[in-house]
């Protein structure tokens, strides 16, 4: 069920009304109806994979039980890694079986031999990266013990099935979701008007920004040989925005969505493309996985202590990954290189952490240097985005190759240019949003400041007007695929 969809238009709803007025004085009804909810929403895509969730609600349950009742340190472990293996062997299977079989029959043909394996039709199950990674979470931090595990079935299987960040997160630790599955909750009505504004604020960016940056982005890398430089350059430009446009938009209407519900998600987008460097930019890139990779992988390995190979090793080793996890393809570990070798020379020269605040925090402008900084980092940005949006390595190199010739200096031409114009305007106009309102949790958020009614209300309206006007074919996030 798609967030951008009358499915969901008419479920929302209905959750709504069963949520808050049939089940308003009973905590445990209400986590029920979130669970029943989250496996109608999951399994209106393939009800068989319900079965992937179920498993996982229960394995974790039970390990995170017995964790805690253990002592015995060796069968702790144990009891953890049975949790990781079978939680990473199903990811793994779905995701990157065939990957690995088809590089294994290449290393071999490589070499001149023969490998005759056939390689499974395996559907990959939607959200399950996500899900997967918010229940070892859980695990992790019972097996370090900084959670105690809960004795309450129904509030841990509405945790990991938790419909509104269920397909593409944020991904919630437990240590901050769960707890608010035990408190009473009560409507409120200024919180229910803020996750309806941060919804539409999301479908704004999924159906006006992202799907028709989308048009061009797939018309352009899919045609890439037929233009220039210069507009193959337009293209990584609007695949930049169309995936955060597509990602955060996804993420607004998540948290958005919770909010209507009584919960608080954790801030998945930062405004990242107002970043002056790289490890500015990854702290405001999809947080949830981010400080995930930092706190599960980075700081386990030894973080930026120790000497400098280790902390080469180490930053290679969490971006490479961080790349795989989006996909079973050399494009994303390419990426994820090509992000590594950008962040390197912050943290050898001890610059990573230069630009902790917000960009011009308190003012309406940025001075050169900042403007600067933030045009080179979305630049580099941009960039390794190629590589992620490219069907292989080939063709990224291709792609690349023809930016950097001489056609790069040729006038850009793209088909319906006048509504392309359009969507460029429409972009700019988004950017500029964005900007004012980034010392926000999203850019309308100040809306709300708003004494009269009517400047509110002609702004929501604008925002439903184009939406409306600029609607085309239902697409799917782009993050349903990782």
């Amino acid at each position: 069920m798609l967030f951008n969809s009358i499915d969901f238009a008419i479920f929302l709803p209905v959750v709504f009304l069963l949520y808050w007025f049939f089940a308003n004085r009973n905590l445990k009804f209400q986590n029920f109806i979130i669970v029943v909810s989250s496996y109608v929403f999951y399994g209106w895509w393939d009800w068989r994979f319900l079965s992937l969730i179920l498993f996982s609600t229960i394995l974790d349950y039970s390990i995170g039980y017995k964790l805690n009742k253990e002592n015995h340190q060796t069968k702790r472990k144990i009891l953890l890694w049975t949790s990781i293996i079978m939680n990473l062997g199903f990811l793994g299977f779905f995701k990157y079986y065939n990957f690995f079989l088809d590089n294994f029959i290449a290393a071999f043909s490589f070499f001149g031999t023969e490998v005759n394996t056939n390689s499974l039709n395996i559907i990959l199950p939607v959200g399950i990266s996500f899900y997967t990674f918010q229940t070892l979470s859980y695990t992790i931090d019972i097996y370090k013990r900084k959670l105690e595990p809960t004795k309450d079935l129904i509030s841990f299987a509405a945790f990991v099935s938790f419909f509104p960040q269920l397909v593409a997160g944020p991904i919630e630790r437990a240590t901050h979701l769960l707890p608010q599955f035990y408190r009473k909750r009560t409507f409120e009505y200024s919180k229910a008007v803020d996750g309806m504004r941060q919804i539409l604020w999301g479908l704004f960016k999924k159906i006006v920004i992202a799907d028709n940056c989308s048009r061009y982005a797939n018309m352009i890398f899919n045609n890439s040989d037929e233009y220039s430089g210069s507009t193959l350059v337009l293209g990584a430009l609007f695949f930049t925005f169309q995936i955060y446009g597509d990602f955060s938009g996804y993420s607004d209407i998540a948290i958005g969505t919770s909010r209507l519900f009584g919960f608080n998600l954790k801030q998945n987008f930062a405004f990242p493309y107002f970043s002056r460097d790289m490890a500015e930019f990854w702290r405001r890139w999809h947080i949830s996985l981010s400080t995930w990779f930092r706190d599960y992988l980075y700081i386990p390995l030894g973080g930026s202590r120790g000497n400098t190979w280790i902390k080469i090793r180490n930053t290679f080793i969490i971006f490479i990954i961080s790349g795989f996890w989006h996909g079973a393809n050399w494009t994303f570990i390419v990426w994820g290189t090509l992000n590594a070798i950008y962040f390197l020379p912050l943290l050898l020269t001890n610059n990573n952490r230069n630009n902790l605040k917000i960009v011009a925090q308190g003012k309406s402008l940025p001075t050169i240097r900042e403007l600067s900084s933030m045009l080179l980092t979305f630049g580099l940005t941009a960039f390794a985005w190629i590589f992620f949006r490219a069907k292989n390595i080939d063709h990224a190199f291709s792609y690349i190759s023809k930016i950097f010739s001489t056609s790069l200096f040729e006038t850009p031409i793209l088909h319906e240019e006048k509504k392309a114009l359009i969507i460029i305007i429409l972009v700019m106009l988004f950017v500029l949003t964005e900007w004012f309102g980034r010392e926000e949790q999203y850019a309308i958020s100040n809306i709300g400041y708003f004494e009269k009614r009517i400047y509110r209300w002609g702004l929501y309206l604008s925002i439903c007007f184009l939406i409306f006007i600029f609607q085309g074919k239902q697409q799917e996030f782009i993050y349903f695929q990782f």
